[in-house]
């Protein structure tokens, strides 16, 4: 399965992409900091990803914007918020903007790698 990471952290980056590859069975195909940088990847390289992993807060722009202008439905169900910031708000906008679901970084790692590895075994469907 490949999967993109819109991640500003440089060294949480470096982890997660670690953890996703190895845990989840995945290769991390591409990265960007900024939300322009992931929806200009994302729209470019459509047939490239699987599964989409957006922090909410990023360098310049957010997780909210890349949801916004993320290509219609098709992907939607491959599209998961990873933040710090899962507050029932940010929650409910992430999920009414189209993403398949959210996951704390501090307290549901666990559930969102299952959630990668149930992904990566049956595309097609939001899992989480």
């Amino acid at each position: 399965m490949n999967v993109f990471l819109a991640e500003d952290d440089p060294a949480l980056r470096e982890q997660l992409t670690a953890v996703i590859n190895e845990v989840c069975d995945a290769h991390v195909v591409a990265s960007a900091e900024t939300e322009s940088e992931a929806v200009d990847w994302l729209r470019v390289h459509r047939s490239q990803w699987e599964l989409a992993v957006l922090d909410l807060f990023l360098k310049k722009g957010t997780g909210f914007g890349i949801l916004e202008k993320l290509p219609p439905a098709s992907q939607r169900d491959a599209v998961i918020v990873l933040t710090n910031s899962a507050t029932p708000e940010n929650r409910a906008r992430c999920l009414a903007l189209g993403a398949c679901a959210v996951y704390d970084k501090s307290r549901e790692l666990d559930q969102f790698l299952d959630h990668c590895l149930r992904h990566g075994s049956q595309p097609g469907g939001c899992r989480g």
